[in-house]
């Protein structure tokens, strides 16, 4: 017994050395740190009054002693809804299940809402969710990477070409854009994929902005994918070599 309270009055003491006036405060704060979620967790985030529900991914092996990459990952249509969490079983979210080693990164994956698209609303969703996340863990804001599928991919062009200075890549994956904006999208290095075969996006939509942004002076890889539908995300996202390109990028 006597043992334990000196040890008691050891901790105290070390804690009101340290700064913190409320030991019982601290001792919770610090259990609650040494229990962060790891894997995928569900999050949420208020937007002009409205809570909406997203997920992020969070390496096992996470710490913030350490600055992290980044990607923001935009979903399909299939993938719309408002429960947070059905869009991480496609694209992006089923690699990382498969082979989360490869993922050494915070994944935020916001979930674009029924009946919409990546314009307008959702893409401040979208933004503030990754302000979420840049404030909850240590990420490097240099090494963000930005991606999506299908109509993600329309919002992976969208987003790229508004804020081409916040993202270290773009991956579109069978979307399309504005080739318009191919100026913008020069100055941030872009893996593009598609399959030839797609009967829902035509390829050419990402053969114009590849061609567009390469007139532009932009550095572009394109991957088409002969006789490949519309999937062409799982090829993709499944391939090491695009996982291990996109965290390599720095800004």
């Amino acid at each position: 017994m006597v043992r334990l309270h000196a040890l008691f009055c050891s901790m105290a003491a070390l804690l009101l050395i340290g700064g913190c006036h409320h030991p019982s405060r601290c001792w919770k704060e610090e259990a609650m740190a040494d229990r962060q979620e790891r894997g995928f967790v569900a999050r949420t985030v208020e937007l002009d009054g409205k809570v909406y529900r997203y997920a992020e991914f969070v390496p096992y092996d996470y710490t913030p002693q350490k600055k992290w990459p980044a990607i923001l990952f935009m979903n399909g249509a299939g993938e719309r809804g408002d429960d947070g969490m059905k869009h991480t079983a496609v694209g992006l979210g089923k690699a990382i299940r498969e082979h989360p080693e490869r993922f050494s990164c915070i994944v935020v994956m916001p979930q674009c809402q029924p009946d919409q698209v990546w314009e307008g609303k959702m893409v401040d969703l979208a933004l503030a969710t990754l302000e979420k996340a840049m404030a909850r863990y240590n990420i490097d804001e240099k090494r963000v990477a930005l991606t999506g599928l299908s109509l993600g991919g329309f919002g992976t062009w969208l987003i790229g070409a508004q804020q081409p200075e916040r993202f270290s890549c773009l991956v579109p994956i069978c979307g399309g854009g504005d080739t318009a904006q191919a100026k913008r999208l020069s100055t941030v290095p872009i893996w593009c994929f598609h399959g030839s075969a797609d009967p829902v996006v035509p390829v050419d939509r990402s053969r114009d902005m590849v061609e567009a942004v390469r007139a532009a002076g932009g550095d572009v890889r394109y991957t088409e994918y002969p006789e490949v539908g519309h999937n062409a995300w799982d090829r993709a996202y499944g391939d090491a070599e695009l996982i291990a390109w996109m965290l390599a990028q720095h800004r």
